[in-house]
């Protein structure tokens, strides 16, 4: 009763017309820098920080929230239309959703995008409302060991998400997790691997590779072909909706994806990334006799990771408001607009401010709402530009990605860099190596690395703190299963034989 009470007070905050407005605008704008590539969320809610100093933190707080969870969407978009991932989150949605759209089926991948995404964020939403603490506890119990650990088994799950030879997909974890080196030391404070280059002192972007190696990439390939080869995927088209087979499909994959996000998002750190790439690879383990292959166009590649990125964006905000602990960098955002307006971020949020509180959470609701309504018609606009011959898309394209990456940080140094990893992408190509597992080593390998060094640090270099705390063992043992099931000759060997009939 307490809570259908809570919801009560939530929606009537919610339902006011400035709050409905700003929910709009959010969302719109989350919507449109998702689908805009190189300009994230964090970027977008640290510009619009100004100006929230002129509202109240119910309208402000609903808005910046809008921006999040729309760009989650967005995201999409692009990355099943031109194999660029909006969101980092959007990587393994590309893998599968510009296969479909290759072969004429970018309605039904971005109507399963979009309905994927408004159950699991309705989910999510249900679940802050209702699970919140003893969600926020469980993400208590993880320290840097268990952080260690958890990105260990996601990384060696990688390997089991990448198409064709384990050891091309080990290699590109290698390849990710040393290009994630060329930073700043997180505890010393000198650059290093920057090779006196003072822009490379902050790293390499993840949006300079992935727009890189995945966007030019698959542009190079493309031009690389004889004319009559060329990959112009508008001339069959076939309808804008998923047919009743493809919703049978994928229904099943949306409710684990939602399963794995609410719960994964909780988490610091990827929350909606490690989502969508854990939900990947839990379809690839139990999806039977898939009609479409894994990694050639299958509908759970699309409506799993995306109902998994969605709700792990909405249950991401449990331990913003209930701990006052971020537990991304656009949460980190959302406890300075808190701390702005004079309110101290933690547990007491929910007793001293419930109209805040509750209004933000029935607003995810209405947003969702929002976003789907918005969506859902734009799919035939975006099916259009696929209508427009190659040659005028890719120059448009290239244009399109240039400018995002040099809105990042107004240099042109990232798009020079952008075009050394387009020169990458295309030898992937060649090499018929699956570039995923390269982006996932590449976000998680300082995550990884600054919570090996905690550990230890806690530990006073003790390493057998991995395997002496309870989770930290149990998700290492995991991951050494998952690699001694994945060597099994008799394993090796149906693997082989499904990505055969998938080629």
């Amino acid at each position: 009763m307490d809570l259908l009470h809570n919801l009560s007070i939530g929606f009537g905050v919610a339902f006011t017309f400035t709050n409905l407005l700003y929910a709009f605008f959010g969302c719109v704008l989350g919507t449109l820098i998702g689908v805009l590539p190189g300009i994230g969320p964090v970027a977008t809610i640290a510009m619009l920080l100004p100006s929230t100093y002129a509202l109240d933190a119910t309208p402000a707080l609903i808005m910046l929230a809008g921006i999040y969870y729309g760009a989650q969407y967005g995201g999409s978009t692009t990355a099943i239309l031109i194999n660029v991932p909006g969101e980092s989150s959007s990587v393994v949605t590309a893998i599968d959703g510009y296969q479909m759209a290759r072969q004429g089926r970018a309605g039904a991948a971005l109507a399963a995008a979009g309905l994927g995404s408004f159950f699991a964020g309705c989910v999510g939403t249900i679940v802050i409302a209702a699970f919140a603490p003893p969600l926020t506890e469980l993400a208590f119990k993880f320290g840097p060991a268990e952080y260690f650990s958890l990105m260990v088994l996601g990384l060696i799950g990688a390997v089991v998400l990448a198409s064709g030879s384990l050891l091309k997909a080990i290699s590109m974890i290698i390849l990710g997790l040393l290009l994630a080196q060329i930073n700043t030391d997180v505890i010393s404070g000198t650059a290093r691997y920057s090779f006196d280059i003072p822009q490379l002192t902050d790293g390499i972007g993840f949006v300079v590779i992935a727009m890189g190696v995945f966007g030019f990439g698959e542009i190079i390939a493309n031009l690389g072909q004889p004319p009559e080869h060329r990959e112009v995927f508008t001339k069959e088209v076939k309808g804008l909706w998923p047919t009743k087979k493809d919703f049978m499909e994928a229904w099943p994959s949306v409710l684990r994806g939602t399963a794995i996000g609410s719960i994964l998002g909780v988490l610091p750190g990827g929350g909606a990334l490690l989502s969508s790439f854990a939900s990947y690879t839990l379809e690839k383990k139990l999806t039977r006799n898939p009609r479409v292959p894994f990694g050639k166009g299958a509908i759970q590649g699309v409506a799993g990771p995306e109902s998994a990125n969605n709700a792990g964006a909405q249950t991401s905000f449990i331990p913003m408001l209930t701990l006052g602990i971020p537990p991304n960098a656009v949460m980190a955002l959302m406890v300075g607009a808190m701390t702005i307006k004079g309110i101290q971020p933690g547990p007491q949020v929910m007793t001293s401010n419930p109209q805040l509180f509750w209004g933000l959470i029935a607003s995810m609701w209405i947003g969702n709402l929002m976003l789907v309504i918005l969506n859902l018609p734009l799919i035939g606009m975006w099916i259009k530009l696929l209508t427009v011959p190659y040659r005028y898309l890719f120059p448009a394209i290239t244009l399109f990605c240039c400018i995002g990456v040099y809105s990042l940080n107004n240099s042109s140094f990232d798009v020079y860099m952008t075009a050394i990893f387009a020169f990458v992408g295309y030898i992937f190509y060649k090499l018929s190596v699956e570039p995923a597992p390269l982006l996932l080593g590449f976000i998680l390998g300082p995550m990884m690395e600054e919570n090996l060094r905690r550990a230890l640090l806690l530990s006073r270099g003790d390493w057998t703190t991995f395997v002496t705390r309870p989770l930290s063992s149990g998700l290492l043992i995991a991951s050494a299963l998952l690699i001694v099931i994945v060597s099994l000759p008799t394993i090796k060997k149906k693997r082989e034989v499904a990505f055969q009939d998938a080629d």
